[in-house]
């Protein structure tokens, strides 16, 4: 999770401080913290505040996703080998229900993933659900040529950006994703328990998994709400969870967001990338190996480790004050801007 900034820290106590006198809580601001949210995650994303619903997780966008996409008995759904969970048990349950089949996409050894997920897309290809770099090892997916593989075989593609958003820039015009999700606690430097997902426009018109008041339309007028109407508020609005309008996560996520906007996202990931490679270069020398820039993600770099290195290193490591995880067979360490070259030398003498 990433540490929380004063910023967001503040907004989120305010916002605390705003919902504690619900008579200061007008039914406009029902609806006017959202699309400030909306708003903002649009113009870090690039893309439409019409395309984007508030979700509370990637397991709960990714199951909206499951229930609007076709999906026929036989076909098939390619993620990477040792995804991360939420992108995987849903499409496994699909898989089970429709009598289909899961193919995991397993990458040889230095490569990127890009290859091994092209490789697996094929005729009975209905759906990809993969991320644009792995949770473990970093290393990248090139969604622009899995997209375009995905569009010439008719499979939906499915992302979750939850590692990347915020620190990797994309292009949604060019990747043109079905659906996206990234939960707002990473590297969109927010709180937990809410993200925001994409939704594309030709999947606007579809089902949500929950029925609730806020996202119909007229919901506005709290007068009529016993007016019950069968039509959505506009665009992707109608997938919006419930509760949604929720100030302290709402406002905590915006900080995050305008955190991200006053740097840049490409700013953001070319002074990662220079942090990450000097740890790496400096990481080598005592034996522990990674990927480059361009093979893994910018911010996020994987050191390799051997199994009689993996116990009890990151409790050591915490006593040093220095934190990091242990996925697999990799220590994963991802600075940040808040970091800077006193806290470097302290990871590389406490890995010494």
């Amino acid at each position: 999770m990433a540490p929380l900034s004063h910023d967001v820290l503040g907004a989120m106590e305010r916002a605390v401080q705003h919902k504690a006198q619900p008579w200061n809580f007008t039914p406009p601001d029902f609806f006017s913290v959202c699309e400030r949210f909306r708003g903002l995650a649009g113009s870090l994303t690039g893309t439409s505040s019409e395309n984007l619903a508030i979700v509370p997780s990637v397991s709960y966008a990714l199951a909206t996703a499951a229930r609007n996409l076709p999906f026929q008995p036989g076909q098939e759904i390619v993620t990477l080998a040792d995804q991360f969970p939420s992108n995987v048990y849903v499409w496994r349950k699909l898989a089970q229900r429709h009598q289909g089949r899961i193919v995991s996409a397993r990458r040889d050894s230095g490569d990127d993933w890009t290859a091994s997920v092209l490789n697996a897309i094929g005729p009975d290809t209905a759906i990809v659900a993969v991320p644009h770099c792995h949770w473990a090892d970093g290393r990248v997916v090139d969604l622009e040529a899995v997209g375009e593989a995905c569009r010439a075989q008719g499979a939906a593609l499915v992302l979750d950006l939850t590692q990347s958003l915020g620190a990797m820039p994309i292009d949604f015009a060019r990747v043109q994703p079905d659906f996206a999700v990234a939960a707002c606690y990473k590297w969109l430097m927010g709180p937990y328990g809410i993200g925001v997902m994409y939704v594309a426009p030709q999947h606007q018109n579809g089902e949500p998994i929950e029925h609730n008041w806020i996202n119909r339309q007229g919901a506005q007028d709290f007068s009529r709400l016993v007016d019950y109407q069968d039509e959505y508020q506009t665009g992707a609005r109608r997938f919006d969870m419930g509760e949604k309008s929720n100030p302290p996560l709402l406002e905590g996520a915006c900080a995050g967001f305008e955190f991200l906007l006053t740097f840049g996202v490409d700013s953001i990931a070319a002074t990662l990338a220079e942090k990450t490679t000097k740890i790496a270069e400096a990481a080598d020398q005592i034996g522990l190996g990674s990927a480059p820039v361009g093979i893994r993600a910018p911010h996020f770099l994987s050191l390799d480790l051997t199994k009689d290195r993996i116990d009890g290193l990151t409790e050591r490591l915490a006593e040093k004050s220095v934190f990091a995880s242990v996925r697999g067979q990799s220590l994963r360490v991802t600075p940040h801007l808040y970091n800077n070259d006193d806290d470097t030398q302290a990871l590389l003498k406490a890995l010494a």
